[in-house]
């Protein structure tokens, strides 16, 4: 398997795991009638289409990479309610969207 689709499992996989603490933090809450604890109240298509036009290279792999950790980082970020960091996760991301994005457009 490509290493861009690899990548594209893994952000599937933590989008899909993002939920769990926010869960976790809203029943305990519950359980013990307070509020919100506030760590949690801050709480891709190109790859696709880079894979069925056949367009890999070191830039569309750098990118995935790039996309993966960066949405690590946002999402640790904004547990952590660490709003600089947040930001520059998520432009971090943007970039490597963008990034794909242009090598698909230039083909």
């Amino acid at each position: 398997m490509k290493i861009e689709l690899v990548y594209l499992v893994c952000v599937t996989l933590l989008t899909a795991l993002m939920w769990i603490p926010y869960i976790l933090d809203r029943l305990a809450v519950r359980a013990q009638g307070a509020r919100q604890t506030p760590w949690r109240t801050s709480s891709s298509s190109p790859v696709l289409v880079a894979n069925a036009a056949e367009v890999s290279d070191s830039a569309t792999v750098l990118a995935c990479v790039v996309y993966f950790w960066a949405r690590v980082v946002h999402d640790l970020a904004y547990t952590l309610a660490m709003p600089r960091i947040r930001t520059l996760a998520f432009a971090a991301g943007f970039v490597a969207q963008m990034t794909l994005a242009c090598q698909l457009l230039m083909r």
